[in-house]
């Protein structure tokens, strides 16, 4: 079998990638629908591809996996990754999970990062008022993901919450050390969200990044009674090109609150300072940035001989990528916790598959499909409806 095409087009805010082949069997990835620009790096790596064994699934990535990088920009390898898998799979006749050592579980658990209800405010009654709506949400999580400090409107909202000058941006790229009133403002919107979940459902927080050493220690240390599940990107993470395990580590031996981070890292090499210096308690790979399906299972692999926990991101991965989730996270060893749950962006994306289970979630699980690859189908005269009229051809 040989790859003939490598196609890209943007239905919706997510590019998403084909990979043709001489036998008629074609694959899909799906880059995350915060980057729509990146169709163009997606056709880069085609010359690269071309006529290569798709089914080599290791051998077609060492040509490519070296061209990427941190968030954004290792995307468009990942999403290759993704579609040669779901065509590896569906060659074989058999779902990705089997191709990636077989499934240790028949469900599993998901966390809520992409079933959002509009915040009012900033204010502790608002994210208390918030986290009552997603506690009755039908999916029934049984853990719950909600912004704060550097990862919210606190900064914008908050007076003096921080020494430093607020910034508008959508890159989350404040920093600045917070002021004793912006420290207690966090903690007790925190205390208001346990309020309502108490003991029946974990909260866990996405912080940053952007959080000074001195503050994240004392707000790890103030919510070590509240037993929060994580607190995510405390100091570096989203769109930040490093790493920084030695600070991280400080923060993590300060407390029993589990601190993690991970969702802009690409590759297992960029992981391995944080899991071999025990610099965080979780990591949170995305397969759509970390370079596909595959490169999480090696980290999870090599997290858990260190005793470390994962939670992969995947907020924005869209349902080709919730697919890809669903399968890799099937075969992670005992140190998975759940991974985020994405929802479909725009609504309609949910009539343009076929493979879904209906509901996806029910009691904070999906349960795992075992159709061939990554066992969705697009419907494709639904979905040629959505098509711009330069792509018109994706699915010929």
């Amino acid at each position: 079998m040989k790859i003939t095409d490598i196609k890209c087009a943007v239905l919706g805010e997510n590019p998403i990638v084909r990979i043709t082949t001489d036998a008629g069997i074609d694959g899909y990835g799906e880059v995350e629908n915060s980057k729509s620009y990146l169709k163009p790096h997606v056709l880069f790596y085609k010359p690269h591809l071309l006529g290569a064994d798709p089914t080599n699934v290791e051998s077609v990535m060492l040509r490519i996996r070296r061209l990427g990088g941190f968030k954004p920009w290792g995307s468009a390898v990942s999403a290759i990754e993704m579609a040669l898998w779901d065509i590896a799979g569906k060659a074989a006749g058999v779902p990705v999970y089997k191709l990636l050592g077989g499934k240790v579980r028949d469900k599993v658990r998901v966390y809520n990062g992409g079933v959002r209800f509009p915040m009012q405010g900033s204010s502790p009654a608002d994210y208390a008022e918030n986290m009552v709506k997603m506690k009755a949400a039908p999916e029934k999580f049984t853990i719950i993901k909600q912004g704060v400090g550097f990862h919210s409107a606190m900064p914008h909202e908050v007076p003096n919450f921080t020494f430093g000058e607020v910034q508008p941006s959508r890159f989350h790229d404040n920093r600045g050390l917070l002021t004793e009133r912006g420290l207690n403002h966090v903690i007790a919107c925190v205390e208001a969200m346990k309020s309502v979940l108490g003991d029946e459902v974990g909260l866990a927080l996405d912080c940053g990044p952007g959080w000074m050493v001195p503050d994240a220690i004392r707000l790890a240390k103030a919510l070590e009674s509240m037993h929060i599940m994580w607190l995510e990107d405390l100091l570096t993470g989203d769109y930040t090109p490093h790493v920084s395990a030695d600070v991280y580590r400080e923060v993590t031996r300060s407390t029993s609150t589990p601190i993690h981070t991970g969702e802009q890292i690409y590759l297992r090499q960029n992981f391995k300072d944080l899991i071999e210096k025990h610099a965080v308690n979780i990591i949170g790979p995305d397969p759509a940035d970390i370079g596909g399906l595959a490169e999480l299972k090696w980290v999870a692999e090599y997290a858990d001989l260190h005793g470390i926990l994962i939670a992969p991101h995947g907020i924005f991965d869209g349902l080709i990528g919730l697919a890809g989730l669903v399968q890799v996270c099937a075969t992670l060893p005992a140190n998975f916790i759940a991974f985020e749950y994405p929802v479909a962006r725009p609504d309609w994306w949910y009539t343009l598959l076929e493979g879904l289970p209906n509901p996806i979630v029910v009691d904070g699980f999906i349960q795992v499909w075992d159709t061939p690859g990554l066992g969705i189908r697009f419907k494709e005269e639904v979905a040629k409806k959505y098509l711009a009229k330069e792509d018109e051809c994706f699915f010929d």
